[in-house]
């Protein structure tokens, strides 16, 4: 288990009270000479864990174990990703559904697994495909003026759209660990809870309904595809949330698995927690707060509300 640990604020590690403010309720292994970590400046404002976390009700050290107790902050919202996040969608559901449309319209396009990696740097599925063909080239039977090619692109993007809601709606790609059970617990304590999303609002509708049901559906916001006119790493759609929902964005805790979404949930002001999908599990996430291969559910629980709710707590201390 990885823990890692960057200079901070002094004040937050004031008591071993206030450590634990920073990690809920969570088991966190520390090295031999941890004793002096705890009463040094240093605090841990990013932590990389892909063991499950363990309940506890007190604040206690033994044998290198830190155990933390549970935050009395919560977050005003809890703001989502959704390709990579409540469904890793992107290398069996997007990538299919990008191929099978080429293949229809006969472009003689194929994105291969390590190319559609490289493509998923550019956020939105029409602005992707854009900028594949000016740079390989418009296929033949592509229109040659540019706003033809707009239309173009527009009707790729809807008969892609249908496609992969056709996959969502066989529950051919389940919910990544841990996503009901947290979504669960902020509408269960009056946490606003919505999906920011650079995929078409369709599509990220059909994921939400579909894999979360209808009763969760009907309280959770969608703000996705051209809602706004820039998309992540801008943090435009983030704000726009933010704005909409009433709530402080440095309230709010969003939960991405790319670069380019951590990018837009910082410059947006908010917290946010990584949790590494299957093609960004390399990428840099150095900026976030924290970092995790799932959410999880228990046994294998990685974090959930109340650790958020920490992490909130850390921010207003330092």
């Amino acid at each position: 288990m990885a823990l890692r640990v960057v200079s901070s604020s002094p004040a937050i590690f004031s008591s071993q009270r206030r450590a634990a403010s920073i990690l809920p309720y969570s088991t966190v292994t520390l090295p031999n000479n941890s004793s002096s970590l705890l009463s040094s400046s240093s605090a841990i404002s990013s932590i990389d864990r892909t063991k499950s976390v363990t309940l506890r009700s007190k604040t206690s050290r033994r044998n290198g174990v830190v155990t933390c107790s549970a935050s009395s902050v919560l977050p005003k919202a809890l703001l989502f990703d959704c390709d990579g996040v409540l469904v890793d969608t992107e290398k069996d559901g997007h990538r299919i559904s990008f191929n099978d449309t080429f293949a229809e319209k006969e472009l003689g396009v194929t994105w291969d697994v390590d190319l559609y990696g490289e493509l998923l740097k550019i956020g939105g599925g029409k602005e992707r495909m854009t900028a594949y063909f000016n740079k390989v080239g418009w296929p033949e039977n592509a229109p040659k003026t540019e706003e033809e090619r707009k239309e173009f692109i527009a009707g790729l993007h809807k008969r892609k759209t249908e496609l992969f809601m056709v996959l969502i709606e066989k529950k051919l790609l389940p919910l990544r660990p841990g996503v009901e059970k947290l979504i669960d617990q902020a509408l269960g304590n009056g946490v606003k809870v919505a999906v920011c999303s650079t995929s078409n609002e369709k599509a990220v509708s059909a994921i939400v309904s579909c894999l979360l049901g209808p009763e969760r559906a009907e309280q959770i916001q969608i703000f996705a595809g051209d809602v706004v006119p820039r998309k992540k790493p801008d943090p435009a759609i983030y704000l726009l949330a933010a704005d909409t929902l009433g709530v402080d964005p440095s309230s709010c805790v969003v939960v991405e698995d790319s670069g380019i979404g951590l990018a837009a949930a910082k410059a947006a002001g908010m917290t946010c927690i990584v949790t590494k999908s299957g093609y960004t599990a390399d990428e840099n996430f150095s900026n976030a707060d924290a970092v995790f291969d799932c959410i999880g559910d228990p046994p294998e629980e990685r974090f959930d509300l109340a650790f958020c709710g920490n992490l909130l707590e850390k921010q207003y201390v330092s």
